[in-house]
């Protein structure tokens, strides 16, 4: 794992090895972040959120994958959290069958995420999703 933080500390990044570890790593580096930050009100559900996308990248993508955290501002109440890897195409919902093992990690990224979206990279693509973070 390789991390990154600006001088300020309004933004942390990582990266991670396409592994099975990196899904583990990463909802870990997220929590461990937003504690810093005195952020605790959204950790569990952006290290939920984080690891679904994070696994997504694993099945589809090969390559490295970022994961990088925005602090909200003194205007905004709004934590960003991107998750980006090498694969360019965007990731697509789908309807999960009651018997299917995954499928949903976009459903619950769409409900539990004030919104979220793609765009596309020099070398892949990130999404992007925002939290609210309660004052």
């Amino acid at each position: 794992m390789i991390r990154v933080t600006d001088t300020d500390g309004d933004w942390a990044a990582w990266t991670f090895s396409a592994d099975p570890g990196a899904v583990r790593a990463a909802r870990s580096a997220v929590r461990d972040q937003l504690r810093l930050w005195g952020l605790d009100s959204v950790g569990d559900l952006a290290a939920l959120l984080v690891s679904e996308l994070v696994t997504n990248a694993l099945r589809h993508a090969t390559g490295p994958i970022g994961v990088r955290l925005v602090r909200p501002c003194d205007l905004a109440e709004v934590l960003l959290v991107e998750v980006s890897d090498p694969l360019p195409d965007p990731p697509r919902e789908r309807a999960a069958r009651p018997e299917d093992e995954g499928g949903r990690g976009l459903q619950l990224l769409a409900s539990a995420s004030r919104r979220w979206g793609t765009r596309p990279g020099a070398a892949g693509k990130t999404v992007w999703f925002e939290l609210t973070v309660p004052r």
